[in-house]
């Protein structure tokens, strides 16, 4: 990026919170072009380190994008609450006339001709698109690197991973490079790197955000878009313009998305909240882990809720069985003609092919039984809502790992047997298809971040987005703890 003249209060400016930015454009406090010029310079200062994002649009085209905002507002005219706000998006996500690579040398040069529903929608609120965030090769590992882009790292040490699939997303958005961020979901894509960078990452529930259009209309049903902030206030302003029905979506809900746009502001004295630990030692956790979450209980207690240790009748092994067949059977789906043709085949990472080849052996039979595990782990965690309003979890079972790395080999002294079993305890909310969002809790002695997830029942976004946010109020971790290295 070219060199830029340093805009007037440009720290305070990427300082602002989403909805506060929102304001300030608005309320004609600020400019969009001072708005493109700050996050331009923060870009042009932080990102050559952290490489957070990818594909860059020059900046005199987006300069010039700002400007038309402004006459457009002048004119009285706002597109919606991002309107000049800039927006970078997950590089997984069809951006019309923008490269969509998925971190894939495969597809370095593809540019879709429309864009993704969500990123639809984040255009018509008025976002300016300033280039992609980095992803792991199609999203696959929490651990965001691939052979097009290179190695993202964490927000508050660049030498550690900064999780996936939406790494990219949460450092951007740690280090102020972006107000929001949009990110997806399959096996804790948004709360992951939510939680290795101290921000906040939802998983709406399913069908809350329109997937694709994709080909696979009645399929995959395990992957979302869904909000990324630095405030849960922003997490649900955002996630009210992704959400919404869309007939290419067919099995997305057709709730009025306008609802999660109600205050969040709700007395949370006397919920009961069930705390699933680490499945009674059945996940490996990295030492201080548990003890950060235990300690984020005493918060919750702390805003009058009720807090209590249980568990889901149901065996944890056979919901990993369970998730690999669904894992195979879907990314099978999706990359079997690439690895199928030799000369592609070359260019996809181990992890890959190691997924396409597990589902080599499955049969109509095997998929079958796994929907129907699927469907037990719902009917288990329903047992555990008619006693409890929200359950909760860790994140992740490891802090931020040396970026060097493929994928933790081991957990706690124990063997990591796939390249995504160190990350299984985020699979349950996954599978069950229910919203959960990743609030930060605190930072070990070494400065790294965690994360806790609350899990709420079924459809119950809008209740979950509430408790987090008492949680937030109380504790402000994203405020007290930011990254050393913003400016």
């Amino acid at each position: 990026m070219s060199k830029l003249h340093e805009p007037v209060a440009g720290d305070s400016i990427v300082e602002l919170d989403a909805l506060a930015l929102s304001a300030a454009i608005h309320g004609r406090e600020l400019s969009c072009r001072e708005v493109m010029q700050a996050y331009l310079a923060q870009i042009e200062r932080v990102n050559p380190q952290a490489n957070a994002l990818v594909s860059l649009r020059a900046p005199e085209i987006l300069l010039d994008e700002a400007d038309q905002r402004d006459r457009q507002l002048a004119r009285g005219q706002s597109l919606g609450w991002m309107h000049g706000m800039p927006q970078a998006i997950k590089d997984l996500a069809a951006t019309a006339g923008l490269t969509t690579s998925l971190g894939s040398p495969l597809f370095a040069t593809q540019v879709p001709g429309e864009d993704a529903i969500s990123v639809a929608r984040v255009r018509a609120s008025g976002a300016l698109i300033v280039g992609k965030s980095n992803v792991p090769e199609f999203g696959l590992g929490s651990h965001t690197y691939n052979q097009l882009f290179g190695t993202t790292g964490n927000a508050y040490d660049s030498n550690l991973s900064a999780g996936g699939s939406s790494g990219g997303a949460a450092v951007a958005l740690a280090l102020r490079m972006l107000p929001v961020a949009d990110g997806s979901d399959m096996m804790g894509s948004l709360r992951n790197p939510a939680a290795f960078n101290n921000v906040f990452g939802m998983r709406p529930s399913q069908g809350r955000v329109p997937h694709g259009p994709a080909p696979e209309l009645f399929v995959q049903q395990l992957a979302t878009e869904g909000p990324m902030g630095r405030t849960v206030a922003d997490v649900a302003r955002l996630l009210a313009t992704q959400a919404g029905y869309d007939p290419r979506a067919p099995l997305s809900l057709k709730d009025d998305p306008a609802a999660l746009g109600a205050s969040l502001q709700r007395d949370v004295r006397g919920l009961r909240l069930g705390w699933l630990g680490n499945y009674n030692g059945y996940l490996a956790m990295e030492q201080g882990v548990l003890a950060l979450c235990e300690k984020a209980l005493g918060d919750f207690l702390d805003l009058g809720c009720e807090v209590d240790s249980c568990q889901p009748e149901f065996s944890l092994a056979q919901l990993w069985d369970c998730w690999l067949v669904h894992r195979h059977w879907l990314v099978q789906g999706s990359l079997g003609l690439l690895y199928n043709d030799p000369d592609k085949r070359r260019w996809l990472k181990p992890e890959a092919r190691w997924e396409v080849e597990g589902a080599a052996s499955l049969g109509a039979a095997d998929v079958y039984r796994a929907c129907q595990s699927r469907s037990d782990w719902y009917r288990a965690l329903l047992r555990l809502f008619e006693r409890y309003d929200f359950l909760l979890l860790p994140t992740a079972q490891v802090f931020p790992f040396d970026a060097r790395q493929a994928w933790p080999r081991q957990v706690a002294g124990q063997e990591m047997d796939t390249y995504h079993r160190w990350m299984e305890v985020v699979i349950g909310p996954t599978l069950a298809g229910l919203p959960c969002i990743s609030i930060p809790v605190g930072f070990n002695l070494a400065g790294l971040p965690m994360g806790m997830q609350i899990i709420g029942p079924p459809q119950a976004d809008l209740a979950v987005l509430q408790l987090a946010q008492a949680h937030e109020q109380l504790t402000q971790w994203v405020r007290r703890r930011p990254p050393g290295n913003i400016r």
